[in-house]
């Protein structure tokens, strides 16, 4: 059994501000099935504590400058046997909401230092300085918050295997030269092969650049990232690694998204009885503020409403989808220009737009299981899950063809329809005029019921449950430590 200590800034139900969470909440559980033997450290932020449980006090150390000591405590990741350690330092973590946004939607001043403690302490339990008895054979850590982590631990003698997950590159943890400085990190750090891009300190780069092995979490992102258009201006390191990148799918935790069994939902359905799927979309009118028709094709959108996500595309195709018929709903929060724009139209188009700002998991659920479709008009999408929980619940995604939507929604087009394989609508251009047309395709499919359920039918079909990724981990966890444990010295790479 291999000892795998799993870094991240959150994992659901204890901390979720996105995909990331959802991944770190699942692969876990998925990788202790398979027999790894997996501890979860994350910071213990102040709603986290509240929703862990019963914890305990298992060690306290001492990182300097820090004149009082930070407390390490275990628990379980809610309703699984995951043991979960928490950094437990109100200083840093006591702050209630989002982990990285103050009140007024602003990146918290210290997230540097907090990040860098989280990573101090992450570097201390992997080489054995804090007092446990469990030392890990590998430590996987993911994107920008934990990525000083394989930088540190390349300077140590004795140091475990590291796996670097990037979740989505354009979040990079960019601070100013005098925050390095500030941290105290080591001096053979800052450098082009290290630490610095363009004078700043870069966070990211301590994972893409020093880490044994680097994935990503989809097959096109990873090809995607190498590129100009989307490598964030790291894409020549990228390149430079690229025989140590790899695009590993995320899963999706099937227990969980269910429709079967999903507790939020009005009325449980499946593949064989997807009729009642329509009694969870007149509830899901009633309870948003939409017109109750079975007539109208729901539209659904979830997600982080920022110009990654393609929210701008949406509400300019709005007024054509409309016309067409459709109804809409939105939850999400994000920049603060389509909250706003979003609770327009919402009023400008009472009963057939609902807005809802925020974010709640059981809404979400239900958002998934009452529309018809759904769209996700990314300009970028490292994988994407909201698509693959669409499809596990009979809602036609229409997706733009990038990243993981482009490896997990297959085109409703002539051949794979008689073929059986179709299961979305997926469209090119980064234009309010594309994705009109994608859902005017969308909208004649649903004309035809037969066509229609048979799409619906067999996205339902498709397995992206965490077992297949899971293995695929596995088998890079054996290479990378197989590796590690050749390595004789440490040099820097580039």
């Amino acid at each position: 059994m291999r000892k795998v200590l799993f870094v991240t800034s959150e994992a659901h139900p204890l901390m979720k501000t996105g995909g990331l969470g959802d991944v770190c909440g699942s692969l876990p559980r998925a990788l202790a099935v398979l027999g790894e033997d997996v501890r979860l450290l994350m910071p213990g932020y102040h709603d986290t504590l509240l929703r862990a449980g019963k914890l305990k006090r298992i060690a306290q150390l001492t990182i300097p400058p820090l004149a009082q000591p930070v407390n390490l405590l275990e628990g379980r990741l809610p309703g699984t046997k995951a043991k979960t350690w928490l950094v437990d330092f109100p200083p840093a973590f006591d702050r209630p909401g989002n982990p990285y946004l103050n009140i007024q939607g602003h990146p918290w001043h210290d997230n540097a230092a907090r990040y860098a403690l989280f990573a101090r302490v992450a570097v201390a339990i992997a080489r054995g300085e804090a007092g446990l008895s469990w030392l890990p054979d590998l430590l996987h850590a993911h994107d920008w918050q934990a990525g000083l982590v394989p930088a540190l631990l390349a300077l140590a003698g004795r140091r475990p295997a590291t796996v670097f997950t990037i979740h989505n590159l354009s979040y990079q943890g960019l601070f100013p030269y005098d925050t390095f400085l500030a941290l105290n990190l080591p001096p053979a750090l800052w450098s082009i092969d290290g630490l610095e891009f363009h004078g700043q300190l870069s966070f990211i780069k301590g994972g893409l650049a020093f880490a044994d092995a680097l994935t990503t979490v989809s097959p096109s992102y990873a090809r995607e990232i190498q590129t100009p258009e989307h490598g964030c201006g790291l894409d020549g390191l990228l390149r430079h690694r690229s025989s140590h990148l790899h695009g590993i799918l995320n899963g999706i935790d099937a227990r969980i998204w269910n429709p079967a069994r999903d507790p939020h939902l009005a009325s449980h359905y499946s593949v064989r009885s997807l009729a009642r799927k329509a009694i969870n979309k007149s509830t899901l009118q009633q309870e948003v503020g939409l017109s109750v028709t079975a007539e109208a094709p729901l539209l659904g959108m979830v997600g982080r409403l920022v110009e990654q996500k393609g929210v701008d595309l949406a509400l300019s195709a709005l007024p054509a989808l409309l016309k067409m018929g459709a109804q809409m709903v939105a939850l999400g929060t994000g920049e603060t220009r389509y909250e706003q724009e979003l609770r327009k139209s919402a009023d400008r188009y009472a009963g057939r737009v609902a807005a809802l700002i925020g974010y709640d998991e059981a809404i979400a659920h239900r958002i998934e299981a009452g529309a018809d479709m759904f769209l996700m008009p990314s300009r970028f999408e490292p994988c994407g899950l909201n698509q693959l929980y669409s499809l596990r619940y009979g809602t036609v995604p229409i997706v733009r063809n990038v990243g993981g939507l482009a490896d997990t929604v297959l085109d409703a087009t002539t051949e794979n329809l008689a073929a059986r394989r179709a299961t979305g609508i997926v469209f090119g251009d980064a234009a309010g005029s594309a994705l009109t047309q994608a859902v005017e395709r969308a909208l004649a499919l649903h004309g035809k019921p037969r066509a229609w359920r048979q799409v619906q039918q067999t996205g339902m079909r498709q397995d992206f449950s965490w077992a297949h990724s899971a293995a695929e981990y596995q088998r890079l966890y054996s290479e990378t430590c197989a590796i590690a444990a050749r390595a004789t010295s440490f040099r820097l790479p580039l």
